[in-house]
């Protein structure tokens, strides 16, 4: 058996990928990736056994870049992904026998279109449920088009949502099935979901409410255990004292501003703690010297997280999850997209705080840690942590197998 697995993002959307290729290769499955050609994303899945074709520009560099995604430059974007797409995806596929696609709106309806070339089998996944269209809740807006505050209902709001989807995306996309003699579709978000998408969520942290317009298959998220060291420097200063609490915002620390760190820094200072910055894409670092500031880049959160006091983060699906895995408490600064969604979440579980809005103030985080640092949420975050599955990953990766055969 041969699967395509196609992405499209941040980080947040490659690591669910490397757990659910190495759980299809137990089964027997040979894996391919298409991703972003990030050098830290290629790395990843190389160390896992997994080969990788790089499909679009760096991920990185098209979130640091500026302008920020707007009105004025998605379409464009989008049609130089899909392009790619359809340019290098075709060899990747060839010999296999499904391709699951997740990322970016465009990267999959991208993705569906080389499987429908090839006449493959073809699997949508998400990992957060707000671009999933429910009458249960209202969908999110892009950026540059905001909803009419007078519509208030939600099968209204998710035909606009539509509207706006085709408006972003549908010339791209359409323009690139025209080049390989594929009809145009009317509707590029259902086209892309497909009629039973996958949430690769977990069902406590994320649970989904069953709608009769859309068949949606829950597996799990899809983590993988991660065995690998921590750095002996990064050991060295976690054994050196009590939990740290640790604050990064990966892929968004550009967003969180340049002076999230000193912010950060002063904030748990004032709670009396040690402090551990993650960098992150825009490579936050310490303010002085002190020796109760340590730095770091990439490792692995699964282990780092079971040693800090606290997790202050940006709310992606991905982090939430680890997070809540650990049974750490934590302090959710949301930026975009789906992460005040993950932020109410985790203030509805009782595991940590929602920080409202995407730019804190020392006073604003530090009353924030006041609670995440009580001890009663530490009990809760413990006792939630014991509820979310493990086993998502293999879910995920039978469902396909099952799917195919």
């Amino acid at each position: 058996m041969r699967v395509l697995l196609s992405t499209y993002g941040s980080r947040g959307d490659v690591e669910p990928l490397v757990g659910l290729a190495v759980r299809l290769r137990e089964l027997g499955a040979e894996v391919r990736v298409c991703a972003p050609p990030d050098e830290d994303f290629a790395e990843r899945l190389a160390g896992v056994g997994v080969s990788v074709v790089g499909v679009g520009q760096s991920a990185r560099a098209l979130t640091t870049a500026a302008p920020p995604p707007s009105t004025g430059n998605l379409p464009q974007r989008a049609a130089e992904l899909i392009a790619s797409q359809l340019e290098v995806m075709p060899a990747a596929a060839e010999g296999c026998d499904v391709l699951l696609a997740t990322g970016a709106m465009p990267a999959i309806a991208g993705a569906r279109s080389v499987a429908e070339k090839l006449g493959i089998r073809y699997v949508s996944a998400i990992f957060q449920q707000l671009t999933l269209p429910s009458p249960q809740r209202p969908p999110l807006a892009y950026p540059g088009r905001p909803f009419p505050p007078e519509v208030t209902d939600n099968r209204a709001l998710w035909e606009l949502d539509a509207q706006s989807i085709n408006a972003l995306f549908g010339e791209a996309l359409n323009t690139s099935r025209a080049s390989i003699g594929l009809p145009p579709v009317d509707n590029v978000r259902d086209y892309a979901f497909g009629d039973r998408p996958w949430l690769a969520t977990d069902p406590v942290l994320d649970p989904w409410l069953e709608t009769p317009d859309l068949d949606v298959v829950q597996t799990g998220a899809w983590v993988l255990p991660d065995g690998r060291p921590l750095p002996a420097e990064l050991v060295a200063f976690l054994d050196a004292g009590v939990p740290p609490v640790y604050v990064g915002f990966g892929s968004m620390a550009v967003r969180a501003g340049e002076d999230a760190a000193r912010l950060a820094i002063e904030a748990v200072r004032a709670k009396g703690r040690r402090v551990l910055i993650g960098r992150g894409w825009a490579e936050l670092g310490l303010i002085d010297d002190g020796d109760d500031c340590f730095a770091v880049g990439e490792v692995n959160h699964q282990q780092l997280f079971g040693r800090v006091a606290a997790v202050v983060h940006h709310g992606g699906a991905g982090t939430t999850t680890t997070a809540a895995r650990a049974g750490t408490p934590q302090v959710v600064v949301p930026q975009l997209a789906d992460q005040p969604y993950w932020a109410g979440r985790v203030a509805e579980l009782g595991i940590g705080v929602a920080h409202d809005g995407p730019v804190p103030t020392v006073g604003s985080l530090s009353a924030a840690l006041e609670t995440a640092l009580d001890p009663e949420t530490g009990s809760r975050a413990q006792a939630v942590a014991g509820t979310v599955r493990t086993d998502g990953a293999m879910v995920g990766a039978k469902l396909l197998l099952d799917a195919v055969s």
